[in-house]
């Protein structure tokens, strides 16, 4: 009898520390934001602005060119390692990105009315 309660009592040890590290490994990250700039093809325009989003999910883009434009974006990853959403600035123009990066780093290209951006960020 004894034995049986001693198993009791190390399985009531056991099933709350691991309850609690289920829980741990599923919280999600506070939002992470790091720097990006970019430039269109042709370097005729520059951007810089920021990033924040969730390392497991979606995320945000705020980005302001040397020529006044704010464009906003949303994006989602599809990898472990790679994003796609889309980019809409103040004066109509918008279109896909996508990006590929790690450990809070990377680059990408945004469409915005046939012109390309390239981009880094982190």
């Amino acid at each position: 009898m004894k034995r049986k309660n001693k198993m009791n009592l190390g399985a009531r040890m056991i099933l709350p520390l691991a309850l609690a590290g289920t829980l741990l490994g599923c919280t999600t990250p506070d939002p992470v934001t790091v720097p990006l700039r970019g430039q269109l093809a042709d370097g005729s325009e520059t951007f810089s602005g920021s990033a924040t989003g969730d390392l497991n999910g979606p995320g945000r883009l705020h980005l302001v060119s040397n020529r006044g434009r704010t464009c906003e974006g949303t994006f989602v990853k599809v990898s472990d390692r790679a994003g796609e959403g889309t980019l809409t600035c103040d004066d109509g123009a918008s279109g896909p990105l996508r990006f590929v990066g790690a450990n809070r780093s990377g680059t990408g290209t945004a469409t915005l009315n046939g012109k390309t951006i390239t981009f880094q960020f982190g």
